[in-house]
């Protein structure tokens, strides 16, 4: 439905340096309507011709680092998961061995396994985000 609605816009839209002319797209640095010969093709975007071509290829090269860093970003997560998951384990599994002997404290160290393992859930669930 919504390609129908943009082809219904660039229909009507008509090229902001030719008002004669109908617009085959839009400037992705300036939003302005351009016809075929104030188009330029910048990367896989369009771009005002001698204009904004440098512009919008820089922020097509943007774009892409910063997919790349989104994929960097989901393995970190990852790795914390893993890290708050052993460290979580093995503070509950000391704190619940020791419930008998040290009373109060292993109930903290069983408390700081949890809140522990609840950052590895947390950092997972973050990690998904970024798949």
């Amino acid at each position: 439905m919504s390609t129908c609605v943009l082809a219904y816009v660039y229909i009507d839209m008509i090229c902001y340096y030719h008002p004669d002319k109908p617009a085959v797209g839009l400037c992705k640095y300036c939003q302005r309507g351009l016809c075929s010969e104030c188009a330029a093709h910048a990367g896989d975007s369009l771009a005002c011709k001698g204009l904004h071509e440098e512009q919008v290829r820089a922020m097509e090269a943007l774009m892409q680092q910063n997919i790349l860093q989104s994929k960097r970003v989901g393995s970190d997560y990852l790795r914390n998961t893993i890290f708050y998951g052993v460290v979580g384990i093995l503070f509950a599994a000391f704190g619940f061995s020791q419930l008998r002997f040290l009373g109060l404290q292993a109930l903290v160290y069983l408390m700081i396994g949890l809140a522990l393992l609840w950052a590895a859930v947390a950092n997972y669930l973050e990690s998904r985000k970024y798949e």
